[in-house]
């Protein structure tokens, strides 16, 4: 099942993604709740797959806006050189424990919206990457266990203002810019997905392949990412964990290269879909 934030006339909800379009749960609020994190929160994806098994588009996507995939998440955790191809062109010794960052949710944007290249520099990054949405309240979760807190995946664009990032130790700063991460398009559930560590991602800038990776090459995988986590902070359904990118970044790159106005990027991942967006300055 593939689940989707969305604006239409107006107003925003979240459905069922089906072939021409997007069942609205609106009319199933009381039930199902209001928006995705409410759904998650309500435990309702098994009551949202029998009301939607036999259901027909209400709105054409020609006729929706997407919004990113949980606007309003609580916690968006970012993991950094988390790819050993990426640990490989940085030049760093393997990390013991997992780097961490965090974003606003007011820092993100949605598939086919704009990414936007701040007015303090120019050196906008891409960075493809897989995001996991958490389904279930989750406190000192071992990893064995951890894939039974997630509701789903997502593609998730970290695009990264370089000069901002390493202004100090600290890489919140050049992570929160407004509206320069991207994720979406929608939430594909675990059924779908399976195995989260046979996936394929790959990145285009402009059409052409700049990031290629599987996510058996992650250096801290998800479960182990979860149990570390839920550790320090309580994970609460609709959180989201997004779990660092490959090799290939623009900015180790000779000569460097930058996101700019004009610019279309993508993120694919295999059996969620396409990350989709345009770059426009401030």
């Amino acid at each position: 099942m593939k689940l989707v934030s969305f604006r239409h006339a107006g107003k925003e909800s979240f459905g069922v993604v089906v072939n021409e379009g997007v069942v609205d749960l609106a009319p199933y609020a009381s039930e199902v709740g209001s928006t995705l994190k409410q759904a998650l929160a309500l435990d309702s994806l098994t009551a949202i797959q029998t009301i939607t098994r036999y259901a027909k588009a209400t709105h054409a996507w020609a006729d929706v806006e997407f919004l990113p995939v949980v606007p309003d998440p609580g916690k968006i955790l970012c993991i950094g050189i988390n790819y050993l191809e990426h640990l490989k062109e940085t030049g760093r010794e393997t990390p013991e424990k997992p780097t961490i960052f965090t974003r606003f949710a007011d820092s993100q944007t949605a598939h086919n919206a704009a990414i936007v290249r701040p007015r303090a520099s120019e050196k906008l990054d891409f960075e493809g990457e897989l995001a996991v949405v958490i389904g279930r309240n989750a406190r000192h979760v071992k990893a064995a266990d951890a894939l039974d807190y997630v509701a789903g995946y997502s593609c998730y664009n970290d695009g990264s203002v370089r000069d901002w990032q390493r202004h100090t130790s600290q890489l919140i700063p050049g992570k929160n810019f407004p509206r320069t991460g991207s994720f979406g398009p929608w939430l594909v559930t675990t059924d779908e997905v399976g195995d989260p560590s046979l996936l394929s991602l790959t990145t285009r800038l402009n059409g052409e392949v700049v990031q290629h990776a599987t996510t058996d090459d992650l250096i801290f995988g998800i479960p182990a990412l979860i149990e570390y986590i839920s550790t320090f902070t309580e994970l609460r359904p609709g959180d989201v964990i997004i779990t660092g990118t490959t090799g290939g970044v623009g900015a180790y790159r000779q000569p460097p290269l930058w996101m700019k106005p004009g610019d279309a990027v993508e993120v694919e991942i295999s059996k969620i879909g396409i990350l989709k967006n345009s770059i426009v300055d401030e």
